[in-house]
């Protein structure tokens, strides 16, 4: 579905309502302004697909900007791997711009601010100045240093430049209102003081600007026409716009602030702190762990750019917060990859079955389909042989009606091959079955066209040639936490639900095909859902990811609600 085609959301409705009343669209320009102090994650992904989904509606430019106001945390490699995530995603930004970028021009409005009496040098503790602040319903107080003289204000802000005073010694304040019902109003901090090395500009400054400051004035030189945020930032819209009252010069564009709620994805934590707690602990591999809710961490795992579009398009653009399931997330790359994997087979749990009545020695290939969701997908031979692989859940000694795989007198259909009857099974000294002895009829291959191949059969099972297959380490991911919201216990450290079972590693057994599978390349091995090549694969080991399996947990429910 083309962005146009896409039903409008409320703030498509603020965009047009804006054209109907006379602003150009010429004049129409958007943003994503991500932090560059960790991995863009799923919550990060309806942003994206909105302001550049935005750009595309209207054919207007999307600038991709960093707010990189803050050197203690922000670092090259995050700025790398947002640039991958937005590329991988599909969309293309009209320029890179960075919140340093605008440091000089920052400063000088700051002193601009300074001239006017709207801003101050405090030089108190931040304690101080936070019970200074009063309540939502209590006025605050003025500090001393409130009534600074311009002349003051102004050496001391030039001195904190220079690098003169140590950290938290002094910051600068806006001059706005200590009474005023919005407690953001109340004095805001403009700049801190730190003694940090910046990812771009060095040394060059000791003194950095606070993101309100940044934010609204960042969008202004950029003559950004609607600045999408977080609900989290509704109260902040007051500020953002007294901000820009103070340097706003009526021939330019100015910015219009407006807010979306945040969906939240059951079953893990977006908080960039949080997630950064899990890679520093050790409880996932990385930013791009594929139990991570990264965009890396799924792509990784396996997910698709549509998969993530179609999902940020379904949970769409509203006012109100709310959890979303991870099963919907979940059908959307089943959605996806159902009509684009290519069908293999491979058996993670390994039964040996010999063919008794099968000549030694002999091989077939026989014909399989690649996707019959895509004809043009072609088709593949696959060996066939004497002794070959099942999975050990599909045999039962005794089994009742129900049991439709294979059991003892028996029948089911190889997939794409014969019809097999097991007769017997060997045990070890554990009483444990290791071998099962089967028969075929060789009138029954798939596809021969005899009477014995349309004979139907209830059961139908995946397999692999021993003597061909390819083993493989596969890596069976499950939900990263036990709790659908681990971050709703107030009592509790979210980390008292990770899932002991997240990860099982295991080795598996494969058709010849995939030997040459290539790192994010994806396949559905049938019967168990969908796998890709992880980075971690050489020339001399092959590691499979499960993205999903086949079940559709959330469509399921659906049908039920």
């Amino acid at each position: 579905m083309s962005e146009a085609d896409k039903p409008l959301n409320f703030i498509d409705h603020i965009i047009e309502e804006d054209l109907a009343n006379g602003f150009e669209k010429r004049h129409l320009r958007f943003r994503f302004p991500p932090e560059p102090n960790g991995y863009l994650h799923i919550g990060h992904a309806s942003s994206i697909c909105l302001n550049f989904g935005l750009g595309l509606r209207y054919d207007a430019p999307v600038n991709l900007r960093f707010d990189d106001t803050n050197p203690v945390k922000e670092e090259q490699e995050f700025v790398d791997a947002i640039k991958k995530d937005v590329e991988w995603l599909g969309y293309h930004w009209d320029t890179v711009r960075y919140a340093s970028d605008y440091f000089q021009q920052l400063y000088d409005w700051a002193l601009l601010l300074i001239e006017r009496g709207k801003a101050y040098v405090d030089s108190q503790s931040s304690d101080i100045m936070a019970s200074q602040k009063g309540t939502p319903t209590e006025p605050g107080i003025a500090g001393p240093y409130r009534s600074r003289s311009i002349s003051e204000n102004l050496k001391l802000f030039e001195a904190m430049k220079r690098g003169e005073f140590a950290e938290g010694s002094h910051v600068l304040r806006a001059k706005i209102d200590m009474a005023a019902p919005n407690m953001l109003m109340r004095d805001p901090i403009m700049y801190r003081i730190l003694h940090k090395a910046h990812h771009r500009t060095g040394t060059d400054w000791c003194i950095y600007p606070m993101y309100d400051w940044t934010h609204g004035e960042s969008d202004y030189i950029e003559q950004v026409s609607h600045s999408l945020c977080t609900l989290e930032f509704a109260m902040h819209r007051e500020l953002y716009d007294w901000f820009l009252d103070q340097v706003y010069d009526s021939q330019k564009i100015r910015p219009k602030q407006r807010e979306f709620a945040r969906r939240n994805l059951s079953h893990t934590v977006v908080s960039k702190r949080k997630l950064l707690k899990l890679v520093e602990e050790g409880k996932v591999t990385g930013w791009d762990d594929p139990r991570m809710p990264t965009i890396s961490g799924l792509r990784r795992r396996g997910y698709t750019p549509e998969s993530i579009k179609n999902f940020a398009a379904t949970i769409g653009i509203a006012k109100r917060e709310n959890l979303i399931d991870v099963s919907l997330l979940e059908f959307h790359v089943r959605e996806d990859l159902n009509k684009i994997a290519p069908r293999v087979m491979g058996v993670l749990d390994p039964i040996k079955i010999i063919i008794v009545n099968y000549p030694e020695g002999e091989v077939e290939w026989l014909e399989a389909e690649n996707n019959p969701e895509n004809e043009a997908a072609g088709s593949r031979e696959v060996p066939f042989s004497r002794e070959i692989y099942i999975e050990r859940d599909d045999f039962k000694e005794e089994a009742d009606k129900k049991f439709f795989r294979l059991k003892l007198e028996g029948e089911v259909r190889l997939k794409n091959g014969y019809i097999i009857r097991a007769v017997s099974c060997k045990k070890n000294d554990s009483g444990d079955i290791v071998e099962i002895q089967c028969t075929y009829d060789p009138k029954s291959k798939s596809g021969s066209g005899t009477d014995e191949s349309l004979r139907k059969v209830k059961g139908t099972l995946h397999w692999v040639s021993v003597n061909h297959a390819i083993e493989a380490e596969v890596r069976l991911y499950d939900r990263l936490f036990n709790d659908e919201n681990p971050d709703a216990h107030k009592a509790k450290d979210f980390m008292e639900f990770i899932n002991p079972d997240s990860l099982q590693v295991i080795s598996g057994y494969l058709e010849p095909s995939l030997k040459n599978a290539k790192p994010g390349d994806f396949f559905q091995f049938q019967r168990l859902g969908y796998f890709c090549v992880d980075p971690d694969t050489t020339s001399k080991k092959l590691v499979f990811n499960r993205t999903v399996g086949l079940r559709d947990s959330w469509a399921k429910l659906q049908e039920k609600t």
